[in-house]
């Protein structure tokens, strides 16, 4: 038996640029603060704490928590790439609707360098070189370009192959993405762009331009769950339910199909979201508004077909119509996703879970979407894992 979680309290810290933040312990602390500010619990009142990151030495959860106090609580590190703090968040909800828990913090914290993501070990195995033994085989390796470029702009390439997706498309994703982000006190980017900006920003891997990637940035996000019992004790917020969520790994189609889309977690995405509509007895038909994970335009617009948003092969005309944003079938990253706010790889999951709960609550100000009942979030790791989220308000 399970019993049902809610969210009681979310917390985001503005992300900045590498160099221009606190040092992680103090986003970790300051956003889990947050989030017990805004569930109205005492940090005694927590029984567990999830802590994700993925750049940082054994124990950085602990280092970022005890700021909070020494109750002796047990502190789990968390580190799943990008997933990572949907991964502590999935956790943080097994715990309180297995009974082993009632009260949990799932917190989230990254401080990152400039430049592209690399190898910190190179006296040991890559654990994703699979999936660049996968990338030589289908397309080759471009020595200049950053592997993440090369393995998402190679899935864009993908779509262009089978349905003559244009690359205008990808870039219109980051015009609206900036469109929403200018509402968004959390978001690095807020300045609106012109589709002609964005395809004359500098070439990364086509079809991707610079401003079709989301940049690293420093950062924590947090989230208090708690079951329906200690919530009514207490006197905390019932407003918001995790309905459904699954997690998915990698599957033979990732390496073995010689498709880009499926390499970078296409199906790892579609079988989670799958088992989330099953689970709450819903379609993608049902769902006003999505946090997805746009690393890089050509991720959210293959992510748009996983989800079932937009027919495989429909994402084109799906942006086209604008059926992505305000006043079409379904807003996509309201918060101006991670090409707007960037991306601190264990904070990015728990600061979707936040935009979500402040949608369901009425609370996100003009970037409301109106009457939003149910919120779907999508967090996505190359390694690889992948979480999908359905949010309700009760």
């Amino acid at each position: 038996m399970t019993r049902a979680v809610h969210v009681a309290g979310v917390g985001m810290i503005p992300f900045a640029k590498p160099g221009a933040s606190d040092p992680y312990p103090l986003l970790g602390a300051r956003a889990a603060k947050a989030a017990l500010a805004d569930a109205r619990v005492d940090y005694q009142r927590i029984e567990q704490v999830y802590a994700g990151f993925v750049y940082g030495d054994s124990c950085s959860g602990q280092a970022a928590i005890y700021h909070l106090g020494l109750t002796g609580v047990p502190v789990i590190n968390v580190n799943n790439n990008c997933a990572t703090g949907s991964t502590a968040l999935y956790l943080a909800r097994q715990a309180i609707a297995s009974g082993a828990a009632e009260c949990v913090l799932a917190l989230g914290f990254e401080q990152m360098q400039r430049g592209a993501l690399g190898v910190h070990y190179a006296d040991r195995p890559d654990p994703s070189q699979r999936f660049l033994d996968a990338m030589q085989a289908t397309q080759g390796t471009d020595p200049q370009a950053p592997i993440a470029a090369q393995l998402f702009g190679g899935a864009g390439r993908m779509h262009m192959q089978l349905y003559g997706t244009q690359p205008e498309t990808f870039a219109r994703i980051a015009v609206k993405a900036r469109r929403h982000a200018q509402h968004n006190p959390n978001a690095i980017f807020r300045a609106p762009l012109t589709l002609d900006e964005v395809m004359a920003s500098p070439p990364v891997f086509d079809p991707l331009t610079r401003l079709q990637c989301c940049p690293p940035t420093c950062g924590g996000a947090a989230a208090v769950l708690c079951s329906e019992e200690f919530a009514r004790r207490h006197g905390l917020d019932l407003s918001v339910v995790i309905q459904a969520q699954a997690m998915t790994t990698d599957g033979n189609s990732s390496f073995d199909e010689s498709d880009m889309r499926k390499l970078v977690g296409y199906d790892m995405a579609r079988h989670a979201a799958r088992q989330v509509y099953e689970a709450a007895g819903i379609g993608p038909e049902d769902i006003p508004v999505v946090e997805l994970h746009d690393c890089f335009t050509a991720n959210e617009l293959i992510t748009y077909e996983a989800l079932g948003l937009a027919p495989e092969g429909g994402a084109e005309q799906f942006i086209a119509d604008g059926d992505n944003t305000y006043g079409g079938k379904v807003v996509t990253n309201p918060s101006g996703g991670l090409l707007s706010k960037g991306h601190p790889l264990g904070a990015t999951g728990l600061a979707q879970c936040a935009e979500l709960v402040w949608q369901l609550r009425g609370q996100a100000g003009a970037r409301q979407v109106e009457g939003a009942r149910l919120a779907l979030q999508h967090n996505l790791g190359v390694g690889g894992a992948c979480v999908v989220t359905l949010y309700a308000r009760t």
